[in-house]
């Protein structure tokens, strides 16, 4: 009794981390001994992510590389090609990868579509087969990967409640300080605030915009999440929300259905997820699964 009496009180511990060039917010509820070694938990999983999936990693036979590439692989078949990590030569085409923003002519983006495609990737002896100008893009699915992975390594440490979010991508578990669902503020595109506000509980949320990385030409917005058969951004659409299971799903099927004119029958093959779309007018749809969602009256 006098050891019980003695302990720590647990509490909320919040930390801000930086990687994936954004900030990572984390909310843990426990021991204070008990949240500094999750968090020290988390910066590993964060950096190791950062190590294997930057564009610059070379590492190409890791077992947690053959597993997203599975991961990425199916979102791809499931989506026809609508989520493609081999959209790397268009983003460094386009300058998002080294922010020399430029619109490229039309012989530069037949030349660059001659390299996409993940079909042109083998998997041979646990390792990637990658060929000459082909260059992988992580970026639509490798950080809801990474929260994925942290949320395991939270659980494994013994935190029952939390919240992490990097950069949009996210997971909420137990319940929030109030002791009730997590309250999650869906990004207004196109103004300051919040479009709307989701109430969640044991759920990953990921959002892919066309506001996050852009640039503007004559008034035409080039942001970039590329649609794999034009070379071109995709068009129609300004965010794409997608609530589910796991963050890294999640995120492919963000950007999956940023491209695709008609999600429906892609979220017929992942019946836990649910999307909200933001088309081009600002007008918002639910597509497949749906979640508590309060829509914020002066949002407009």
């Amino acid at each position: 009794m006098l050891f019980a009496a003695c302990r720590p009180h647990s509490g909320w511990h919040e930390v801000s981390l930086l990687y994936f060039d954004t900030i990572c917010d984390l909310k843990l509820y426990g021991q204070p001994e008990e949240c500094r070694v999750a968090t020290e938990k988390v910066r590993e999983v964060f950096s190791r992510t950062e190590a294997l999936f930057s564009p610059q990693a070379s590492d190409l036979h890791s077992p947690e590389v053959l597993e997203l590439y599975q991961t990425a692989k199916k979102v791809y078949l499931d989506s026809g090609g609508a989520f493609d990590i081999t959209v790397g030569v268009l983003t460094d085409l386009w300058g998002f990868s080294s922010q020399t923003y430029r619109v490229p002519k039309p012989s530069e983006l037949r030349q660059a579509l001659m390299m996409v495609g993940l079909e042109k990737i083998t998997e041979r002896q646990g390792e990637l087969i990658i060929p000459a100008g082909v260059k992988l893009d992580w970026g639509g699915i490798a950080k809801g990967w990474g929260v994925d992975k942290a949320f395991s390594a939270l659980q494994k440490q013994g935190i029952k409640s939390g919240f992490i979010n990097a950069g949009g991508d996210l997971r909420c578990w137990g319940q929030n300080p109030e002791r009730r669902a997590w309250r999650i503020g869906l990004k207004h595109p196109r103004q300051p605030g919040f479009l709307g506000v989701l109430e969640l509980a044991d759920t990953a949320v990921a959002t892919s915009g066309d506001y996050q990385r852009y640039f503007e030409v004559d008034g035409v917005r080039y942001h970039h999440i590329f649609d794999p058969k034009t070379g071109f951004p995709a068009q129609g659409k300004q965010s794409v929300t997608v609530i589910g299971p796991e963050a890294a799903i999640c995120d492919a099927l963000a950007t999956a259905i940023f491209v695709l004119d008609d999600a429906t029958p892609l979220l017929r093959l992942y019946p836990d997820y649910g999307a909200i779309v933001v088309n081009s007018e600002g007008a918002l749809s639910f597509v497949g699964k749906t979640f508590p969602f309060s829509l914020i009256a002066d949002s407009r």
